[in-house]
């Protein structure tokens, strides 16, 4: 017999004992007789419970832990219960880590009170105090109970009751700018544990939130970096977000945050990483079409044409700006407006002489690849005037500038070695890497994570320069393809190994969106190639 069963006996027991005190119940029962009901009930009524089924129900009462209503006492009392659990858990981890039934008793002591725990969720209005004691750290450790309660927090909207509660804080108050910052941590960890919940988190008033403390005219702190942060971490991936975040305007306020950069430096470390947040942010809105036209209009091109001039910290991450504006058949109108805005006179120096690695922002790897990419992306958007302006630079002035003219002859003919160089060293730890499989007996399905490897390690850049150097051969003077051959023999290059080179990246260039656009570059690349 189950406790069900044996509450239900007594508790009929307790009413038959009643109803022999209850005047009105024992006029039920008379009328029963009168009816002839009498020996139907007689034969439904519970018998009597023995004494020591009375005894099993008590002791199983004493036993049955009490259920309080939970409010902010014991909300705080859970909490305080759980960090100390928490606590002794990763003491006994630490001095006992060979040892696990050290510290089993501990781990099973921690499960209870998260299973405890679930029930935060049915208490939304309790929320700020998780906030304020900034458990969800602590929580997030254990991922089970974390998934379970970070699951039922999404299910009751969780960012959209925390966003409602940043509305209300003050940040003059130093209380309540702690608690914004506490706010932004929980949030922070959600989306690290469920990514998937960015673009959900950003339609229930985030990216609304995010821009407006971004656009503050408060002093620079670190709900304002926080802000920042945030709001790269859910334009990474959410392409959706990036949509949002047009449609509220946020390029015109990140241009309007990094103009400030333009020519002052950030003043400390956490500023400089508040800067590279907003570039990253600008680079992931880009990715988008639709922004790109915004960015357009707001002149980022100017902006960033003018961080290049200035040379502050801002230099290098404007570089990776530009390359994300104009790469691409989307980015053909902002090649041509930033030839119109002279920025061949800044981006052309830069071609010639990487610039060095700032305390923040891309590695010169990554800034000469960058650079590269925005001159064979204006080598390949850039049509009628602008195209010929851009030619022009080649020569400069009817070869009036014939040092100008080597060097950057030099500089195309000389970075394809410097690559080939890592890009063969990669192919032959591949070849001996798939000859090890071979020999496992292991099939090699997919050739892609090989070709990624090796775009990683410069074949991407390479592939540019060649590209870059088969179009000004084809389109440019003919004494600039009588300076790359000269240079190239210098250098005891092969024509074979460009035209090999290009005819990969040529049968590699994907465009899912557009089929057709991806077949015309396939076959204008090769044509160019035939010509070389």
């Amino acid at each position: 017999m189950d406790v069900g069963e044996l509450l239900s006996k007594a508790l009929s027991h307790k009413a038959d004992k009643s109803s022999s005190n209850n005047p009105s119940i024992k006029r039920k029962s008379d009328a029963a007789y009168e009816n002839g009901d009498y020996d139907k009930r007689r034969r439904e009524e519970p018998k009597g419970i023995t004494d020591e089924e009375r005894e099993k129900i008590l002791e199983m009462l004493d036993n049955e832990p009490e259920t309080e209503a939970l409010d902010e006492t014991n909300l705080k009392k859970m909490l305080l219960n759980f960090e100390k659990r928490v606590y002794k858990n990763q003491e006994q981890r630490i001095k006992y880590p060979d040892l696990p039934e050290k510290f089993m008793d501990s781990e099973i002591e921690v499960n209870e009170i998260i299973q405890q725990m679930h029930v935060i969720a049915t208490a939304p209005d309790l929320y700020h105090i998780l906030v304020d004691l900034n458990t969800v750290q602590s929580l997030l450790q254990f991922e089970e109970g974390a998934t379970a309660v970070v699951d039922s927090l999404l299910e009751k909207q969780v960012v959209a009751i925390l966003v409602q509660n940043l509305e209300r804080l003050d940040e003059n108050n130093k209380e309540e700018a702690d608690g914004v910052h506490n706010t932004l941590s929980i949030i922070e960890n959600v989306t690290e544990f469920r990514p998937e919940c960015c673009t959900e988190a950003a339609q229930q008033g985030l990216m609304v939130w995010l821009l407006k403390r971004i656009k503050a005219k408060m002093p620079f702190d670190a709900n304002k970096l926080y802000a920042s942060e945030i709001l790269a971490i859910i334009l990474q991936n959410s392409d959706e977000n990036r949509l949002l975040i047009g449609e509220y305007d946020g390029i015109d306020v990140l241009l309007q945050q990094l103009a400030s950069y333009k020519r002052n430096d950030p003043s400390n470390k956490e500023e400089l990483e508040y800067m590279e947040n907003l570039f990253d942010a600008m680079c992931s809105c880009l990715m988008r079409t639709e922004n790109r036209a915004k960015f357009l209009r707001g002149e980022g091109l100017q902006l960033m044409n003018l961080m290049l001039r200035e040379k502050k910290l801002s230099r290098n991450s404007a570089i990776k700006v530009l390359n994300h504006a104009m790469s691409g058949a989307e980015g053909a109108d902002n090649s041509q407006k930033f030839v119109d805005i002279l920025g061949l006179r800044t981006i052309f120096p830069l071609f010639m002489k990487t610039p060095k690695q700032a305390k923040a922002g891309p590695s010169s790897e990554e800034l000469e690849e960058h650079i590269t990419s925005i001159v064979a992306s204006m080598m390949k958007n850039c049509q009628a005037t602008q195209r010929q302006r851009l030619v022009n630079k080649y020569t400069e002035n009817d070869h009036e500038k014939v040092k100008c003219l080597s060097n950057i002859c030099r500089k195309i003919a000389r970075t394809p070695f410097k690559y080939l160089d890592k890009v063969r060293t990669v192919d032959d730890q591949i070849e001996r890497e798939k000859q090890r499989m071979k020999n496992r007996g292991e099939e090699i399905e997919d050739d892609d994570e090989f070709y990624i490897r090796r775009l990683e390690a410069g074949l991407f850049t390479l592939q540019l320069v060649d590209y870059i150097m088969l179009e000004i051969c084809a389109t440019g003077p003919s004494s600039v393809k009588q300076r790359v051959m000269q240079i190239l023999n210098m250098r005891g290059g092969s024509i074979k190994s460009i035209r090999s080179i290009m005819r990969e990246y040529a049968g590699n260039i994907g465009d899912a969106k557009d089929p057709e656009a991806k077949e015309e570059e396939q076959e204008r690349i090769l044509q160019l190639v035939d010509k070389f």
